[in-house]
């Protein structure tokens, strides 16, 4: 386990400057880094981050743990919001279950961060996931039910990601994800991803037809594959999976 510490005054008031004094470009959709502030929680001792997207206005955050700033293989969980999961405590999938556990493991290694996304529903909105939900409850699975109502199977896009990982000033990290179309986007828009960190979660009657899907139709790095860390390899994955 690394020295526990946090951002110093000095450091926090030079992130936020130049978060402040950056300039997106006009087709990029950035973030502004607006206030860092201490979050004891269950888990341990955090700091948390208010950033805001000026092209449509939503605030996501970052929970970080240590002088994350120019560091390497910084820990890091990029996590799109789930309120059915992550504040109700729904079994239909296994995103409040991710949620904790890398809260956990960045609290182990004294050091990472955590992006809380603000893409609720793979991005396309509470009102149309529960939509959705609707259409699984009469047969279809995860990919379909987005299909039927107009979306892509996975609406999300990295880019903010990767923005809010540059804006922190991390040189390199280690992604604890199972999907591999996170570690395309995010090589992609340059994030030097050294390590795909695995981050299986036991299944229950409610979301293993849904970890299935996930596997099946949009090449998630479960059952045989879930010892898949090396980038490389994670994404010639990603490949098969845009194929299909």
């Amino acid at each position: 386990m690394l020295k526990s510490m946090k951002l110093s005054t000095e450091q926090i008031n030079l992130l936020l400057d130049e978060s402040k004094n950056h300039r997106c470009e006009p087709y990029d959709c950035c973030v502004q880094l607006v206030g860092i502030a201490d979050l004891p929680s269950q888990f341990g001792e955090f700091q948390i981050c208010a950033l805001v997207s000026p092209c449509d206005g939503k605030e996501h955050t970052a929970i970080i743990k240590g002088d994350i700033v120019n560091k390497e293989n910084v820990l890091v969980r990029v996590h799109s919001e789930c309120l059915t999961g992550d504040v109700m405590g729904s079994k239909r999938c296994d995103c409040r279950e991710q949620l904790l556990e890398s809260l956990k493991r960045i609290q182990e290694e004294g050091q990472g961060a955590l992006l809380y996304l603000r893409q609720e529903g793979r991005n396309i909105g509470l009102t149309e996931k529960i939509k959705a939900y609707a259409l699984q409850d009469k047969g279809l699975d995860t990919i379909e039910a987005n299909v039927a109502l107009g979306w892509q199977p996975d609406q999300r896009d990295y880019g903010v990601a990767a923005h809010i990982l540059r804006t922190l000033g991390m040189t390199s990290i280690r992604l604890l994800t199972n999907n591999p179309d996170k570690v395309r986007q995010l090589s992609n828009h340059g994030i030097i991803i050294t390590e795909r960190v695995p981050l299986i979660i036991e299944t229950n009657e409610y979301n293993q037809a849904y970890l299935e899907t996930k596997a099946q139709k949009t090449g998630h790095l479960l059952g045989d594959k879930a010892k898949v860390v090396d980038v490389t390899e994670v994404l010639s994955h990603s490949s098969d999976s845009i194929d299909k």
